[in-house]
Parts: C-alpha cells; structure tokens; sequence
C-alpha cells in the first residue's frame, strides 16, 4: 500500500499505521478512507493528497 502526503503541511498518511485518532484503522488503504476525511495536522482535504 502506499504512502500519501498532504501537501500544505507535509503530514504522511501510512496504511500501516492509519489514522487511529479519526477511526481509520492501521491497514486501511488511502483509496479506501472515507472523502470527507482530512489532514490530522492541517485539516486539508484528501484531495490536497499526493501519493509519495
């Protein structure tokens, strides 16, 4: 699975770890994460994400 960044802010989004504090599960692929999910950091939209 790979790597997203989010490009305002640098924050890396890994499938190996998700996103636990927003109930994205470790193993959860970026394509599968929900579109009204954002940044953690920065709060972008997905779509601010470029696959690394």
């Amino acid at each position: 699975m790979d790597k997203y960044v989010c490009g305002p802010c640098g924050y890396i989004y890994d499938p190996e770890v998700g996103d636990p504090d927003s109930g994205i599960a470790p193993g959860t692929a970026f394509e599968d994460i929900p579109d009204d999910w954002v940044c953690p950091i920065c709060g972008a939209s997905k779509d601010m994400f470029e696959k690394m």
